[in-house]
């Protein structure tokens, strides 16, 4: 998908938005049709309507499988009106796929012996979405600065895009929704310093599905303008985050300066470098101090090497999932009656051997406080919750599918965050190589 404004090298801000943008409309493809039962298992607390809009998408994937498997020897003629396989992996699922119909061969006036022009090509996955780790022409958003970690993990999940900064998170979800960028990369957990919770709370206003994930070794530096010693440093500036990753070694180098918080690690290291502070380090990525013009003083300052960030991938339509590689599935829901059915949610899960790698609970925006009576205590007031689960299974797989039919009999909101590829990259320990 093509940007519908030309790239700025400022960051983008909700001020810049256009209040109106015109879509383009992908080219249409009139011979590709789908048909799915209507019989499927309703999730009326879910992304959609039911498990029929999944299924309708899966369909016109699967008319792509039929047009390049190679056809059958004249003697072994093949049904055209079944699938034996979806995005390349066996299925059971029947979903009556309506035949491309062919088209009325016509030849030139001019020229009888003309062949008839070739079928239209098939609608295939790129034409809906990219693959995960397919980044070409893409415009990916970002919070920060050039030279921050969410641009290095744009990149590594993108190695071919055009990323673009943001100075909020909330502007990185709406250049997404506006389709000035195609999709979003964003930090939600850090392995020292846990969750990054105003992701979370986005996830849920905004409209965008988890279509990927990737996990960034984080390795830190402290960095100054150059000539500048750290003994001479009064204070360190870097986002909250990064300060509480490296809290002990500034302890342990003698640093006696005051940690000041700023928006992201590569602003820090910016704003070092243009306002000419010599009394004012920054702990930030070697590539910020490449970028701004800073010498490194410290490298490897964060308190433990196996800092590592795990960021999602956000787009405005989900991927298909598929049962051919290992995928994760995000979910959050809610409940009328507190925490008293948490475990029942989870045994969902534990009965079908689906491992829940992440839970977390926020505080329900709408409904923070439930009133209970008690005739011996008065009234009491508890909290109200939403649960954010990642579990290790494909929404392609029935087990997942199972689960989840069993966990809206016990929620009053469910919806699905998004079915997406596990990052499976080899990693070891940050070292600054």
């Amino acid at each position: 998908m093509q940007a519908l404004l030309p790239p700025s090298s400022n960051h983008l801000k909700i001020s810049n938005v256009p209040t109106r943008l015109t879509r383009l409309a992908p080219n249409r493809l009139a011979v590709v049709k789908c048909a799915y039962r209507s019989d499927a298992v309703h999730f009326h607390n879910g992304i959609g309507s039911s498990r029929a809009d999944w299924q309708s998408s899966c369909a016109i994937l699967a008319s792509n499988v039929v047009s390049q498997q190679p056809q059958p020897p004249p003697d072994k003629p093949g049904t055209a009106d079944h699938v034996a396989s979806v995005n390349g992996h066996k299925t059971n699922v029947d979903l009556d796929l309506v035949p491309i119909e062919k088209l009325s061969s016509s030849s030139s006036g001019d020229d009888k012996s003309c062949s008839p022009p070739p079928p239209p090509r098939a609608l295939t996955i790129t034409d809906l979405s990219p693959a995960p780790m397919h980044g070409s022409q893409l415009r990916v958003a970002y919070q920060g600065v050039p030279g921050a970690y969410s641009e290095a993990a744009a990149g590594k999940a993108y190695p071919k895009c055009e990323a673009i900064p943001c100075d909020q998170f909330e502007v990185a979800f709406q250049a997404v929704e506006l389709w000035i960028a195609d999709r979003a990369v964003l930090p939600v957990e850090n392995s020292l310093g846990g969750s990054i919770h105003r992701n979370y709370d986005l996830l849920l206003r905004h409209r965008l599905h988890i279509v990927g994930e990737v996990q960034l070794p984080v390795h830190h530096c402290l960095l100054a303008l150059p000539g500048v010693r750290k003994e001479y440093l009064n204070r360190v500036i870097s986002h909250p985050q990064a300060l509480a990753q490296c809290e002990l070694t500034l302890t342990k180098l003698g640093l006696n300066v005051a940690r000041e918080a700023v928006d992201d690690t590569a602003g820090a290291a910016e704003f070092v470098a243009a306002n000419n502070l010599r009394d004012t380090g920054a702990i930030a990525s070697a590539r910020a101090a490449e970028l701004y013009g800073l010498e490194i003083l410290e490298t490897g300052i964060q308190d433990d090497s196996s800092n590592v960030t795990r960021f999602v991938m956000l787009a405005r339509e989900p991927i298909i999932p598929r049962t051919d590689r290992p995928f994760k599935t995000s979910i959050v829901f809610a409940h009328d009656k507190g925490t008293s059915v948490l475990f029942k949610v989870l045994s969902a899960f534990a009965f079908r051997n689906i491992s829940l790698t992440k839970i977390e609970s926020r505080p329900h925006r709408n409904r923070p406080i439930r009133l209970v009576s008690d005739s011996n205590e008065g009234t009491a007031k508890h909290f109200e919750y939403l649960f954010y689960v990642d579990f290790e299974a494909s929404m392609a797989e029935v087990r997942a599918q199972n689960a989840l039919a069993e966990v809206q009999e016990f929620t009053s909101f469910l919806r699905v965050l998004g079915s997406y590829p596990m990052d499976m990259t080899p990693w070891s320990p940050s070292r600054g190589d």
